[in-house]
């Protein structure tokens, strides 16, 4: 079961309590950071992609994972980094040999949870190694695994034909295949240059589950586990 510690605003000094996320391990069984409920939160000042990221390990099957770092949003507008205990090991709320489905949908709210959901996604289909691309996409957010390239669009208006052209382009340079998930979908011209590309397309729900919106993205969604 997730854990539950105070949480201080460093700014307007209110007083929260905060539930630590559980998030689905590859073996099937959910796993949560573990808190320090003695340790002060920090503010969010700034972005980083590498200091977003934690590693947690699953007590069922011993892997550890990257997930989201721990944040709470106070109403005074401060985003608060929660404490984590890095000694400890990953908290699992199953026995080892239970299974729950790989691909644990989280709610999108803001474009980091439309990110987390398709790292989720990727991770269901045996991409275990997922990062932050080297080549930053013309809008969204680019990541990468071995052998797959990955554009994520949070914006509010539907992904172009030059969006998919670019991401099939970064695609070709690595000799990898490449997936576009978009929260707004995608136009006509943008589905037909993405058929005939061989571009897998997925439109992300307001749940966080990712649904096929071409042939490329059915096939490839049928290989999840």
């Amino acid at each position: 079961m997730s854990e539950t510690v105070p949480v201080c605003c460093t700014a307007c000094g209110r007083r929260h309590r905060y539930t630590a996320p559980s998030y689905p391990c590859a073996c099937g069984a959910p796993v949560a950071p573990a808190l320090d409920p003695r340790g002060a939160a920090t503010a969010v000042t700034h972005r980083a992609w590498d200091e977003e990221w934690i590693g947690v390990r699953c007590a069922a099957c011993g892997v550890e994972s990257r997930w989201p770092r721990p944040e709470l949003g106070c109403p005074c507008g401060t985003v608060l980094c929660v404490a984590v205990d890095r000694t400890a090991a990953g908290r699992s709320g199953r026995t080892p040999g239970s299974r729950v489905p790989a691909h644990r949908a989280v709610p999108i709210r803001t474009a980091r949870d439309a990110v987390t959901a398709a790292v989720l996604y990727l991770r269901g289909l045996g991409h275990r190694d997922v990062r932050r691309a080297d080549q930053r996409p013309v809008s969204g957010i680019g990541l990468a695994a071995p052998g797959i390239v990955v554009q994520v669009d949070p914006a509010v208006g539907p992904a172009s034909a030059r969006d998919v052209e670019c991401l099939w382009l970064t695609a070709m340079a690595e000799s990898a295949s490449c997936v576009h998930f978009s929260l707004a979908g995608h136009t006509e011209e943008a589905r037909a240059r993405a058929d005939l590309l061989g571009v897998a397309l997925f439109v992300l729900d307001p749940t966080g589950v990712p649904r096929p919106a071409n042939a490329s993205a059915v096939a490839l969604d049928a290989t999840a586990d």
